[in-house]
C-alpha cells in the first residue's frame, strides 16, 4: 500500500476542505483528472469522467452560499494503490438563502499515483431512516 491511513484520511479531509471553500480549483487538486472518475451526488444521476464531475461541482458551488461539514463515523480501508473511506457527512448549508441541516452517507474512493492519493469516486446518499443493523 502506498501511504497509510493517515495519508488517506488527509486526502479525504482535503476533499471536504475544498467543498467547504466552494473552490473548483481546489477540487482539481483533490480529484484524479481521468475519464475513469465517477460521482453520485444525492438525487443526481451517475456522472462519469472528470469533465462531467467538475461541471457538477461548478453548478453546486454557484448555487451554494455556505456549507460546513462535520464528518463522523470515518472508516478507512486500503489495498495496494486503492483506498476507500466511508463516513457520515453532517452538513449545515445555505442554498438560495435557505439554511438546512442534513446527514449524508458517503463513500469516497482514492487511487495512489504520482500526485499522491487522488479521489476517483464519490457517492453520497441521504440517510432515510434507521440502519439495517438497528432494531
Amino acid at each position: 500500500m502506498s501511504g497509510g491511513p493517515v495519508e488517506i484520511e488527509e486526502a479525504n479531509a482535503r476533499f471536504y476542505r475544498a467543498f467547504e471553500a466552494l473552490d473548483v480549483a481546489e477540487m482539481d487538486k483533490v480529484w484524479a483528472p481521468g475519464d475513469h472518475v465517477k460521482c453520485v451526488h444525492p438525487g443526481w444521476p451517475l456522472l462519469v469522467g472528470w469533465d462531467a464531475v467538475r461541471a457538477s461541482w461548478e453548478a453546486i458551488f454557484s448555487s451554494t452560499g455556505e456549507i460546513r461539514f462535520t464528518i463522523s463515523d470515518v472508516q478507512v480501508a486500503a489495498s495496494a494503490d486503492l483506498a476507500w473511506v466511508t463516513c457520515t457527512e453532517n452538513i449545515l448549508s445555505q442554498i438560495r438563502g435557505r439554511v438546512s441541516v442534513t446527514s449524508v452517507l458517503a463513500t469516497n474512493i482514492f487511487e495512489h499515483g504520482p500526485d499522491g492519493w487522488r479521489m476517483i469516486h464519490h457517492h453520497a446518499s441521504h440517510v432515510l431512516g434507521a440502519s439495517a443493523s438497528e432494531p
